[in-house]
C-alpha cells in the first residue's frame, strides 16, 4: 500500500482538498454512510469516533462524537445532510455541537460537499468545504484541521486496503 498525499487549497472562503484511493468508488462512498465503517477511520490519528445518530438521507442528521486516545478529550459535531446522490457525492452542513445535538454558536458552520469520482482503478475524493467568510476558514486552519483531515484520509486509506484484503482472502 503506497502512502499517498492530500492535495489541499484554498479559494477565497472555499478549502478544497483531494485525494485518490486504490478502492472501487462503491466501497470508498459505502465507508462514508456506514456507520461502522465510519467508527473505523473517521478522525486523526489517535482519536476515535462513535456516532449517536447517522442517517444519511436529505434532512437526515449525523451526530457524533470524536474521542481522544491519549487525554480523553472530545470534540462532538453534527452533520445535517442536503443532498445524497449514492457512489457519487454528498453535500452537508456540518458544526461544532455539545453531546445532545445542539451546534455551537461560536464555531464555524461549514457547507460541505463530497465527490467520488473514478479515475482507471481508484476513486478520487474531492471535499470542499465552505465557509461564511475567510476569517471562519483561517480560524479552522489554526485549529491544525487540514492537517486532521489529512491523517483521517491516511485512515480511510488503510481501512479501504484492510477491507478489500479480507474480501480476497474471504
Amino acid at each position: 500500500m503506497s502512502r499517498k498525499q492530500t492535495r489541499t487549497r484554498t479559494e477565497g472562503r472555499e478549502l478544497i482538498m483531494e485525494r485518490s484511493f486504490d478502492a472501487p468508488k462503491k466501497l470508498v462512498y459505502e465507508a462514508h454512510v456506514n456507520p461502522d465503517s465510519v467508527a473505523r477511520w473517521w478522525g486523526p490519528t489517535g482519536w476515535e469516533t462513535h456516532s449517536t445518530e447517522m442517517a444519511v438521507e436529505p434532512g437526515g442528521v449525523w451526530h457524533y462524537c470524536m474521542r481522544s486516545s491519549e487525554d480523553g478529550q472530545e470534540a462532538w459535531g453534527k452533520a445535517t445532510y442536503r443532498e445524497v446522490v449514492p457512489d457519487a457525492r454528498l453535500v452537508y452542513v456540518d458544526a461544532f455541537a455539545d453531546q445532545y445535538g445542539n451546534e455551537l454558536a461560536e464555531m464555524p458552520k461549514m457547507l460541505i460537499q463530497v465527490d467520488f469520482s473514478e479515475e482507471g482503478k481508484q476513486t478520487k475524493i474531492t471535499s470542499r468545504t465552505l465557509f461564511d467568510s475567510e476569517e471562519e476558514l483561517q480560524k479552522i486552519i489554526d485549529m491544525q484541521a487540514v492537517e486532521g483531515m489529512s491523517e483521517t484520509y491516511d485512515r480511510l486509506d488503510e481501512f479501504l486496503h484492510d477491507q478489500q484484503k479480507n474480501k480476497e482472502e474471504g
